[in-house]
């Protein structure tokens, strides 16, 4: 059965794997009778011609993951919407407001949060990100005019907003750039490939798979300093400042999962394991003194691969809510 965290993440669990059939259907609550999400596919792509502006209305509930102008007009009191967006892993999000009517006095309120966050639950987790908490949020009651334009700092942001009086509302242009390292990544669908670089910098970045999955890292180079490789640390991870993490939970914060292995040698070749958890992160933390890459591959995993256990594989933990 489905868990509360797969409720909750509905937007990510219908997306590209939706057409398929492979995605287990959510529920979001204020949804309505509709699927509150678009479901952006290459036909839709195609039907835009070079240099068209894709344009569309939103719901209370929504999600996107294309570039274009869309538009919010309450229709009826709405007391709790959010937009979710996401692009591609190496893409940023640019947030541009174009309309707002809203009524700051009244109550109302349009925000944007650089990330997501679910129940309270943040990607990136506060441990990961370069602001604090309160700096993620961009009031639009606060800022006005003087900010109208937000990027996010990892392919994924979302707007929260409230608008009480109906015909009030706003219009928002989204636009991608390209980012030469990504750091922080959800991933839009259940199955990819992914290389991971950190150069010289002191920050931790995750990869998140919210699906179960089966994950291959075929290479990992850490602590590579002039050509050469630092001496392989004795035992485990303990004290080493730049390692490689796979954690497991049922949540959106990869600081709040739990730590399933810990790799903190360089290698090339095939590890191979299996997370039977809702979401599945892959973390490297990067002291900054070195250049650390990781690559990796990912799919989901199915019934029948949870009975074939290899020595390779992580298999006793999330299991059971498959």
């Amino acid at each position: 059965m489905p868990s509360a965290f797969q409720f909750q993440c509905h937007l990510v669990l219908i997306f590209l794997a939706a057409s398929k059939g492979e995605t287990r259907y959510l529920e979001v609550r204020d949804a309505g009778e509709d699927d509150p999400f678009l479901l952006l596919s290459e036909d839709l792509k195609r039907e835009l011609s070079a240099g068209q502006i894709y344009r569309r209305s939103l719901r209370c509930i929504d999600m996107l993951s294309t570039e274009g102008q869309f538009t919010f007009t309450a229709d009826q009191p709405q007391l709790h919407c959010a937009t979710f967006f996401i692009g591609e892993p190496e893409e940023l999000i640019t947030i541009h407001y174009d309309f707002v009517n809203i009524d700051c006095q009244g109550g109302d309120f349009l925000k944007v949060f650089d990330g997501w966050i679910l129940k309270g639950e943040k990607f990136p987790s506060s441990l990961d990100h370069p602001l604090t908490t309160s700096q993620r949020y961009v009031d639009f009651c606060e800022s006005g005019n003087i900010q109208r334009s937000i990027r996010s700092s990892q392919n994924v942001a979302m707007i929260f907003f409230r608008i009480q009086q109906p015909g009030n509302g706003f219009t928002v242009t989204v636009k991608k750039t390209s980012n030469l390292f990504p750091c922080n990544v959800i991933s839009q669908t259940p199955s990819g490939r992914f290389t991971m670089v950190i150069p010289h910098q002191h920050r931790n970045c995750s990869f998140s798979i919210i699906y179960p999955v089966v994950i291959k890292i075929s290479d990992l180079i850490l602590g590579h300093l002039n050509g050469l490789f630092l001496k392989k640390p004795t035992a485990g991870c303990a004290g080493v400042g730049d390692f490689v993490e796979l954690l497991g939970g049922a949540g959106l914060d990869p600081s709040k999962m739990f730590p399933l292995a810990d790799l903190c040698h360089s290698f090339h070749g095939s590890a191979q394991m299996k997370i039977g958890c809702d979401n599945t992160v892959l973390r490297m933390v990067s002291s900054g003194k070195h250049i650390n890459r990781v690559t990796f591959e990912y799919h989901q995993l199915d019934l029948q691969e949870t009975e074939t256990r290899k020595e390779n594989s992580i298999e006793e933990f999330c299991f059971p809510s498959i």
